[in-house]
């Protein structure tokens, strides 16, 4: 396998961004697919079965309970805990698909076990960066929808450059903004394409859900999930490196030197 090295792009460009998360993905099957279902789709599987048989078991010992206005918010700590519990298996995946994406584009074959150390490693620097962007963005879009969508879109690519740059987790965030400067509708063209991807897909499996209901309709769900959050986490880095290359005319050899 070749390095991946390319002459300094003049701007971002979305068609090459797919084709390289395509590409990585495609010479990776095994280690991306293996990953996301480790770390999003079977939690997600028993997450959602944890907390439908909870649901069920306090229905069944106290059946008017479902009546009561309260009884969703009496057990909302069982959410809490499963989105939280969701956040951070998410996080573990990107940040091992992060590395695991420069190092293919960089010529080399990802290992599992190295990966999984890099995530393991930035764990709670890319919690903090995770509550951080949530907290801010989503309480930008709650005055208004668009500054908080460029909020986001701004500190889109903060786990990789934490990844790869060892800036902290204030440090990502600045640099991230920096880095997607001038490149942000083009940001916005690509996930939004790739929520447009999940809609089909989520369309295409409602109908399965549909037809098949309780467990397999649990694991459709979250072979799903599977699916998005590994196109999410290699479209991050893969943007991550194209904005590296538009802005400074970096090439993956010189991004992966950290890693040397």
């Amino acid at each position: 396998m070749t390095s991946a090295t390319f002459a300094r792009p003049e701007k971002f460009q979305i068609g090459r961004v797919f084709n390289n998360i395509f590409s990585v993905i495609g010479r990776n099957v095994g280690l991306t697919v293996g990953m996301a279902v480790l770390f999003s789709g079977l939690p997600t599987i028993i997450i959602q079965l944890w907390t439908n048989s909870r649901m069920e078991a306090l229905l069944q010992a106290d059946p008017g309970a479902a009546a009561d206005p309260t009884f969703a918010l009496r057990n909302s700590w069982v959410t809490f805990v499963a989105i939280f519990i969701s956040a951070i298996f998410g996080l573990l995946l990107q940040s091992a698909l992060v590395r695991a994406t420069i190092e293919d584009l960089n010529g080399k074959r990802p290992n599992i076990g190295d990966c999984l150390q890099i995530a393991i490693r930035f764990l709670l620097p890319t919690l903090g960066i995770g509550f951080l962007v949530a907290l801010g963005s989503g309480l930008a879009m709650i005055a208004l929808v668009v500054p908080g969508i460029i909020l986001w879109l701004g500190w889109s690519v903060s786990v990789p450059v934490l990844i790869q740059e060892r800036l902290g987790v204030f440090g990502s965030m600045s640099r991230s903004r920096t880095l997607t400067k001038g490149s942000r509708w083009s940001l916005f063209g690509l996930f939004l394409i790739l929520i447009i991807i999940a809609m089909v897909i989520q369309g295409a499996v409602g109908v399965l859900v549909y037809l098949f209901h309780g467990i397999a309709a649990v694991i459709v769900a979250g072979l799903v999930q599977s699916v998005m959050a590994m196109l999410l986490s290699v479209a991050a880095a893969v943007s991550y490196v194209e904005l590296r290359q538009v802005r400074e005319g970096t090439s993956v050899d010189e991004l992966a030197e950290i890693f040397s």
